[in-house]
């Protein structure tokens, strides 16, 4: 297990121009939360559904990492077994940053997955094929993404870093869909990055708070990171 989480939120990739469900204007003002990420939507609303996501892989296509994921990148590639860099976001910034093990909590959105065996097929940018099915089992295929009210399997995977988590570090994360409160209560050290503050997160529990862009906060996030890696 690594000694340092990386814990991500929307806010890492604001900066890219990718906007979140809380955000006004965008894709997300054209559709209600309800019709399209939340659990029975792909039952009641199939092609909105789909199409939501097929227009959310085009939007992504178009974006780029920013300074932010390509520090933490360099940071979890020079020490791979003391970083995990874990994030509720389903682009793929980190990973065109160069950063290898990604743990994504809430999905992929490159990825498809079928409804019937698990089995996941990557797309890219592309939309999906109505008409195809799983290569394997020949089940329905949706977005590999969790929907509001599903379970979520790589939770288990976050438990486990948790527990010799030394250092845990909040970038981007407004805290009501995680709280990170307790993690970072029982961390040695902490630090929470967010553009500004926020009624889920008590801040008074991380040891360091920076209320900046992460552009703005990385640097020293990864300084004070490598610092506690080297025992300084």
């Amino acid at each position: 297990m690594a000694k340092i989480i990386i814990f991500s939120g929307a806010g890492i990739s604001a900066e890219s121009g990718i906007s979140t469900f809380r955000d006004s204007g965008g894709l997300w003002e054209r559709y209600r939360i309800e019709d399209v990420c939340s659990a029975g939507c792909l039952e009641s609303n199939r092609e909105m559904t789909l199409e939501f996501y097929d227009k959310r892989r085009t939007e992504l296509a178009q974006k780029r990492p920013n300074y932010a994921h390509e520090a933490i990148a360099e940071l979890k590639n020079g020490y791979p077994d003391e970083v995990a860099v874990i994030t509720q976001n389903v682009d793929d910034l980190f990973e065109r940053a160069g950063c290898r093990d990604v743990v994504h909590l809430h999905g992929f959105l490159p990825n498809l997955r079928c409804q019937s065996c698990e089995s996941r097929f990557e797309i890219g940018y592309t939309k999906q094929d109505r008409g195809a099915g799983c290569e394997g089992c020949g089940g329905l295929l949706r977005p590999d993404i969790v929907f509001f009210g599903e379970a979520a399997p790589m939770y288990e995977t976050l438990n486990r870093e948790i527990q010799d988590c030394e250092v845990f570090v909040v970038m981007g994360s407004s805290g009501n869909v995680i709280g990170t409160d307790t993690i970072a209560a029982f961390c040695d050290y902490s630090i929470l990055n967010n553009l500004e503050p926020s009624v889920a997160i008590n801040d008074k529990f991380y040891s360091k708070v920076l209320y900046k862009k992460a552009t703005e906060a990385v640097d020293e996030i990864v300084e004070d990171c490598r610092k506690y890696l080297q025992g300084e």
